[in-house]
């Protein structure tokens, strides 16, 4: 497979905010810690402080959510104070669902093994949090394989990890693939949490991944002063409208909003926001209402009911883990950089934000394609009215536009101006108006010529659009469209692939083609 790199920015995909800082704008450079670089993780260790007692909490936590699993990678080694994890994040999409999800993950595998090399005394842990509290199941109930979408219905509601994936069963008897891995998760876990961490320790266990589930109640206990607080003083919002305002007045769009409270009251089947009332607090959409005095109460004697929102969930995350670097994607590493102020409020470590890995993977055929049309893997980025217009100019045996005509016929225009006004300066009007309507008669004749090689070129714009479909489907990049197993199912080595050619550390979007 060779991988060649298109700066993300000739890809058209990114907001300004995202390659702003990854391009260490100094404007942007307040909103964040260190730059995830190589030779930054040494500093990040001396700003990580992780107390032993929270690593026995975090090590017996995993041992238990891991127990019937075999195989599983060295837990205890988060209980040396030497040892610090890199993490990714994302909700628990059905057969993993889009392609980057898997990319995250191969990130987070390569940079702990490139950490481990180049820093051999600290030990380093790739984690997936799992995001189980998470209640939008539109955005998980659905994957795309060979171009078709699957979708699981279900009356089941609240936060996905505690849903029972065995319902899967009706859906995976409409896939016309044999997908075993699948079949064994689902069908064989009560929750869809404990199904995920099956097939992503199945997929990627060997390569040490370890799947954290933070509904927990010994982990949110680690969390309970910064809960308590935001009940009572709701801090949150202030600091991070703060924020927001700041990078608004730079130019840049942020994607999140932080609410009065942004905690969630969480049970079974029910995940609802929790609001403040005059006399106390209130859980949206239902008929639970508490006074401060019973809320308390019931944070102190189940936290595991209370959820942070996407607001608050980065610094429960790093509340209890000895983490270094959150990588993420072009929407996450955003609002990260809308929160460092909730960071420094209650003195937590800021984690690196990395960008997860970006790719494009071309299959053999699709490659051959390309470079049969004659087109570079940079053109494939551009929308299909530009890169039809360009494959077709390419091509074109005779010119498709009147650009030296346009000079000779332009500057006779002009002569004809200045004699009409030496005659009559109020002939100046007419002549402009004859001019303009030559410039658009011009533009008129190009499209009609530039239709007319489309229709001589048909064969060749055909396959063209065909490419682009595979690579874009509908439009939409195919890491954000695709699942990996459409990949994956024709090339056991798919995945094998990824971890030896992608780099972490290496921030450009890699177009790996299949030779």
């Amino acid at each position: 497979m060779d991988c060649q790199y298109v700066p993300l920015s000739a890809t058209g995909q990114f907001s300004s905010l995202f390659l702003d800082y990854i391009n260490q704008v100094p404007a942007v450079k307040p909103f964040y810690g260190e730059f995830p670089t190589l030779d930054a993780f040494p500093r990040q260790i001396q700003q990580k402080q992780f107390s032993a007692e929270n690593r026995a909490v975090l090590a017996d936590v995993l041992t238990r959510q891991y127990a019937g699993i075999n195989n599983v990678p060295n837990i205890d080694l988060l209980r040396q104070p030497n040892t610090f994890t890199v993490t990714t994040g994302h909700q628990l999409n059905i057969f993993t669902g889009p392609l980057y999800v898997v990319y995250k993950i191969v990130t987070i595998l390569n940079l702990a093994k490139k950490l481990k090399e180049t820093y051999p005394d600290y030990n380093f842990v790739p984690v997936y949090w799992m995001a189980t509290e998470d209640h939008d199941f539109a955005e998980i109930n659905h994957f795309r394989l060979f171009g078709r979408t699957h979708s699981w219905e279900t009356e089941q509601r609240g936060a996905v990890g505690r849903m029972n994936p065995r319902e899967l069963a009706d859906l995976l008897k409409t896939i016309p693939e044999k997908l075993p891995l699948f079949e064994q998760a689902y069908l064989n876990h009560d929750t869809l949490a404990d199904a995920v961490r099956y097939y992503m320790h199945e997929l990627f266990g060997a390569d040490g991944l370890i799947c954290l589930d933070a509904d927990d109640a010994d982990l949110k206990r680690l969390f309970l002063p910064v809960l308590r607080d935001e009940l009572l003083q709701q801090n949150t919002s202030t600091l991070v409208n703060s924020t927001t305002e700041k990078l608004n007045e730079l130019g840049y769009k942020t994607p999140i909003s932080p609410r009065d409270i942004n905690l969630f009251y969480l049970n079974d089947g029910l995940r609802e926001r929790i609001s403040l009332l005059e006399d106390g607090y209130e859980v949206l959409n239902t008929k639970l209402r508490f006074t401060e005095a019973e809320l308390l109460a019931e944070l102190d004697e189940h936290p595991e009911r209370f959820s942070p929102n996407v607001v608050m969930r980065p610094m429960y995350q790093e509340t209890i883990l000895p983490n270094l670097a959150y990588i993420g994607g072009p929407s996450e590493v955003p609002y990260w950089l809308q929160l460092k102020a909730e960071f420094d409020q209650y003195g937590l470590a800021f984690p690196m934000l990395m960008p997860r890995n970006f790719a494009l993977y071309v299959p053999r055929v699709a490659a051959r394609r390309i470079n049969k049309l004659g087109l570079t893997v940079t053109d494939m980025f551009q929308d299909v009215v530009a890169l039809k217009r360009a494959y077709v100019e390419h091509h074109a045996e005779h010119s498709l536009k009147f650009d030296a005509e346009n000079k000779v016929v332009n500057k006779a225009l002009a002569t004809i101006l200045q004699k009409a006004q030496l005659v009559d300066p109020t002939l100046e009007k007419a002549v402009l108006a004859e001019t303009k309507r030559f410039a658009n008669a011009v533009v008129r004749l190009e499209k009609k010529m530039r239709r007319a090689e489309e229709h001589n070129q048909e064969t060749g714009v055909r396959q063209l659009l065909t490419v682009k479909e595979e690579l874009f489907p509908g439009g939409t990049p195919q890491e954000r469209a695709d699942n990996f197993l459409t990949f994956y199912l024709n090339d056991a080595s798919f995945l094998q692939k990824l971890l030896t050619n992608f780099d972490p550390l290496n921030y450009q979007m890699q177009v790996c083609l299949e030779g």
